[in-house]
């Protein structure tokens, strides 16, 4: 196994990393507002206890977000949104302010939603990351190898062809511990942070309350706007572990209820992201 000395996959002890004078935070949790079953208020308390920040990423939304915001519990708050691409992959955006957030979510999120609040977005990757512009945000993709049998990640998508390796330096990060991966889908994430020059972030990716804090992106900072500064020069340490199967499968219960009702809106997201392919292997056929 290739050795990373800023990616440890290790349980993270927050009062330990907190005496390195690092900052560690979930930079990747999902809330009721998305398709999760936890509480903004517990996951807040929860983090406050065990002395880590958080990341709150519902799927192309950002009521989480707000609801965190007026609670006033005393925990290092990011104000991030997960946007889904309509050609696969999952932006993990993280805004240096809540009002700028909002903003962005107002103008190109939320008028670009589809029926299924889960599912993918009428805005291809390029097109996100065209309207982040002028917003100050690091962009980071999650899961970057994506799921089993979904393009859910940059680097599945680019190893398809349905989208060009250049995405990459459009990037401020990739994910390189997601606590829903497999190890060899994490260390390739890794390697890929490496060989293109990018930041390097973790996070659960968690929808059950226990999961939060078990991956946590480190860095030397004092205030949300340092931790992001950090994130960008290349300057965190990522320290967690994957889920056990079980857990997985605990998880993926979990959450099935929250996506049932919407089976028609994701089929058909899924169907028109796959169109291209099935025309251009069409066209090669004819052509031969």
């Amino acid at each position: 196994m290739r050795y990373y000395k800023d990616i440890i996959f290790e349980k993270p002890l927050p009062k330990e990393i907190r005496r390195l004078d690092l900052l560690p935070a979930d930079l990747h949790f999902h809330t009721r507002h998305s398709d999760s079953a936890t509480r903004v208020r517990d996951a807040l308390k929860l983090a406050a206890r065990r002395g880590v920040g958080l990341a709150i990423t519902d799927h192309n939304q950002i009521g989480g977000v707000a609801e965190a915001e007026r609670q006033g519990i005393r925990v290092p708050l990011v104000p991030g949104i997960e946007v889904s691409a309509n050609d696969g992959p999952h932006i993990l955006l993280y805004f240096y302010s809540g009002s700028d957030l909002k903003d962005f979510y107002r103008r190109h999120v939320e008028k670009n939603r589809r029926n299924g609040p889960f599912t993918a977005i009428r805005l291809d990757t390029p097109d996100i990351l065209d309207r982040r512009e002028g917003y100050a945000c690091i962009a980071a993709e999650a899961h970057p190898c994506g799921y089993a049998f979904l393009n859910r990640g940059v680097q599945r998508c680019v190893a398809g062809a349905c989208i060009g390796e250049e995405v990459f330096s459009r990037l401020d990060a990739l994910e390189v511990i997601c606590g829903g991966m497999a190890r060899s889908h994490n260390l390739k994430a890794a390697g890929l942070a490496v060989t293109h020059g990018l930041g390097r972030t973790g996070g659960t990716d968690g929808h059950l309350l226990h999961e939060l804090g078990g991956v946590v992106t480190c860095a030397e900072a004092d205030t949300v706007e340092e931790f992001l500064d950090a994130i960008r020069a290349r300057k965190t340490v990522i320290i967690g572990r994957e889920r056990p199967l079980v857990e997985k499968a605990v998880m993926g219960t979990a959450v099935l209820p929250h996506h049932l009702p919407y089976t028609v809106p994701i089929l058909q997201a899924r169907w028109e992201r796959s169109l291209p392919r099935i025309k251009k292997f069409v066209q090669g056929r004819l052509n031969r």
